[in-house]
């Protein structure tokens, strides 16, 4: 059993490239296994974590066994799984896909949340933690949400589950993400904001703007990069629209002297370019030369702003080309935002050991 001092032991699900296992180290876990599907995101992981054991493959293939070998056939007390299955099932994006079934109804929606919950149920960790988009929260995806929460509670778990925003945690990113969050000894509660958009009202910390960590790499060559080039056609009128605005600008409605598109008529983040007195608007998974965000001199951004944006460390080591580790951080949990959640947890599990003693 993991006791005061010691690092508590987390199983990491649907790892990726590592954010969330980033922000949970720092608040006192040790990953003992990984797994992710993509062979990328496996060597992407090992490079940053390479004494921590790794199964690649999907988590519908896998049986106990695989987890125990893994784990060198000492499994010992687990006091945490954590992880985030693949979200498109659950996404925004997917409203607007009627070809294409939603949560789970869709068989890879489905495969990962069972997945999940059948890991669970092989190893009943003191503790889980499940992170989704914030369309998880839905009320058209509320069976989802529910079958989480019952098959959890079956498994003696007390759950709690609530929408956070990375901005209200000091992360540079409106990114907004359902967490559940389950515990076998009372109720785990979420954690409390520590930032705000309104700070003087709130008497909280302000949202930290893209500029304050990004200013050291607005340079002339990141400005100058022609590999970054943005809005396609429509690079002209990127460079028109104002920082923190999107197409909406060129717009009947805005009041627009010569109107270019239709009011929502495009995707929110087209032509979407950041304000550097802002935190960034959400990171997507696929980097694109028309949907944003944009930096505010009207260039794509660069892997190195947008691991600060998700607040990776610099040096932290990704596999593959640009687009693949731009898919890779896009994917992740902020690791400051993991984190806030990681010592809310072990807050938790250590005051188990209090109350023993």
């Amino acid at each position: 059993m993991s006791g005061p001092g010691q690092a508590l032991r987390s199983i990491s699900l649907f790892s990726g490239c590592g954010g969330l296992d980033l922000g949970l180290h720092a608040a006192g876990f040790q990953t003992v296994l990984a797994t992710d599907n993509e062979p990328l995101c496996a060597n992407s992981f090992e490079r940053n974590f390479p004494s921590t054991p790794f199964l690649t493959g999907r988590i519908g293939s896998f049986t106990r066994k695989d987890f125990i070998e893994a784990l060198g056939s000492r499994v010992g007390e687990i006091d945490l799984v954590a992880g985030g299955p693949p979200c498109p099932p659950f996404s925004k994006s997917r409203f607007y896909r009627q070809d294409m079934p939603r949560a789970l109804d869709d068989p890879n929606g489905w495969e990962t949340v069972d997945g999940f919950l059948k890991v669970l149920d092989w190893f009943r960790p003191r503790t889980f933690l499940m992170e989704n988009v914030k369309g998880l929260a839905y009320t058209v995806h509320r069976d989802a949400l529910e079958t989480i929460i019952s098959r959890a509670e079956a498994l003696g778990y007390t759950v709690t589950w609530g929408v956070l925003n990375a901005a209200d945690f000091g992360v540079p990113q409106i990114r907004e993400r359902c967490f559940v969050l389950g515990s076998l000894d009372g109720v785990l509660n979420l954690p409390a904001t520590t930032h705000s958009k309104d700070p003087t009202a709130t008497g909280l910390l302000p949202w930290v703007p893209a500029g304050k960590v990004m200013a050291d790499l607005d340079t002339e060559e990141a400005a100058s990069d022609k590999g970054h080039y943005a809005g396609g056609q429509h690079n002209d009128l990127l460079k028109l629209v104002p920082p923190g605005d999107n197409y909406l600008y060129f717009t009947e409605k805005r009041g627009h002297p010569e109107p270019r598109f239709k009011w929502r008529g495009r995707y929110w983040s087209f032509l979407l370019k950041l304000s550097p007195d802002m935190p960034s608007w959400t990171i997507q998974a696929r980097r694109s030369n028309n949907m944003g965000p944009f930096h505010w001199r009207s260039r794509i951004l660069r892997i190195e702003e947008i691991k600060r944006l998700q607040t990776f460390p610099d040096h932290f080591d990704l596999a593959g080309t640009v687009e693949q580790q731009w898919r890779q951080i896009g994917n992740a949990v902020p690791p400051v935002l993991a984190e806030a959640v990681g010592r809310q947890l072990s807050a938790h599990l250590q005051g188990r050991f209090e109350a023993a003693a």
